[in-house]
């Protein structure tokens, strides 16, 4: 779900996942002692946007979770619930056959992560195979450090960028700075699947 949905969560592992992200957020920043307005000055989203977020009621992309983490001073690894595989490391060159089922794939907001490439010390980039579902709205724009990159493998995504919309079909690509506010949409009726390449990486 996405800003502005305003639907009740319902019983799927996706929609149980977002509710268990949500109230492990609440959990750390109720330990670190914070208040919505603090956690949103930190982390450059809205107070009414996270309140959503800690009862389940809306969901974060990855690199605002990311935000998130690192203004409750956090991993963001440990408000995934169930991805304890990415603490596996292991030396490059590392190959992964397209038969393989990655052990990192994760769900956050109406994406599902495919993480391509494993964690290590001294990685810059962060390679991602993304599914996005459809979606009535845009999500809330956020920032995170770095660029960001988008190959669109099938179906179609609009990203907003400072305010401006890019429509994306397949074969098309996006290239932004991730310090200007952006986000993500799926207009269609089917899921888009995106190459996604991500600076820094969110997983250390």
């Amino acid at each position: 779900m996405t800003r502005g949905s305003g639907h009740d969560t319902g019983g799927t592992g996706r929609e149980e996942e977002i509710r268990a992200i949500g109230a492990a957020i609440r959990r750390r920043r109720k330990e670190r002692g914070m208040s919505l307005k603090e956690l949103s000055e930190r982390s450059g989203l809205s107070s009414g946007f996270l309140s959503l977020v800690e009862r389940g009621r809306s969901a974060l992309a990855i690199t605002s979770l990311y935000n998130v983490a690192r203004a409750l001073d956090a991993d963001m690894a440990s408000f995934l619930p169930g991805e304890r595989a990415m603490e596996e490391r292991h030396p490059l060159p590392h190959v992964v056959r397209a038969e393989e089922n990655s052990k990192l794939e994760m769900i956050s907001s109406e994406r599902t992560y495919k993480m391509l490439s494993p964690r290590g010390p001294g990685l810059v980039l962060e390679p991602l195979l993304v599914t996005v579902q459809p979606s009535e709205d845009f999500e809330e724009p956020y920032t995170h450090e770095g660029e960001e990159f988008a190959y669109v493998l099938s179906g179609e995504l609009i990203y907003l960028v400072d305010g401006r919309e890019y429509r994306l079909g397949p074969g098309d690509s996006i290239h932004v700075k991730s310090t200007v506010p952006h986000a993500i949409h799926n207009p269609s009726d089917e899921p888009a699947q995106v190459l996604w390449v991500l600076t820094p990486r969110l997983f250390r």
